[in-house]
């Protein structure tokens, strides 16, 4: 597997693997990533601005199988936002999820940033899972929340 940055022809790809992991697990309304007006220009949104990321992983034949990103996060200072983990089925359970976790906190402490804010739901038990073992912690629920489905919010420094 290879991490590298997004580039727009793998837009429509992480929109699809985002799209269907959410609607496999009933989250597929608003108030999640799943109508985040970005997701099907992740590319853009990224360029559109410095202090922001977006990888891509790919297999071996160059399929994109997953991805992770940031953003500045404006509630807290020198904080970046998790944003927009996923991967496809077939690699679920083999320990990419943790590698991108791991590279994606690489970036953002690379790119200024000293602390990491994601938000999730519940019912992504395995994400939470990660999380926890990549040294997030829980939080209460900030005041600037912008998807307001989520009902799990966590913190780490880099």
């Amino acid at each position: 597997m290879q991490i590298r940055p997004i580039t727009m022809e793998d837009d429509a790809a992480m929109a699809q693997i985002v799209r269907t992991n959410l609607r496999k697990v009933g989250l597929d309304i608003p108030g999640t990533a799943y109508f985040d007006p970005c997701l099907d220009h992740l590319s853009r949104f990224c360029a559109s601005r410095s202090g922001r990321g977006y990888y891509v992983m790919t297999g071996e034949d160059g399929t994109v199988v997953g991805g992770v990103g940031f953003a500045e996060y404006p509630d807290r200072e020198n904080c970046a936002e998790l944003q927009k983990l996923y991967l496809t089925d077939e690699v679920k359970g083999r320990g990419y999820g943790y590698e991108l976790v791991v590279w994606v906190k690489t970036q953002a402490k690379a790119a200024g940033y000293r602390l990491m804010y994601l938000e999730t739901h519940s019912v992504l038990k395995a994400a939470i899972h990660l999380y926890e073992k990549t040294g997030f912690r829980e939080i209460p629920r900030p005041a600037g929340c912008v998807h307001s489905t989520m009902d799990r919010f966590f913190l780490t420094e880099l």
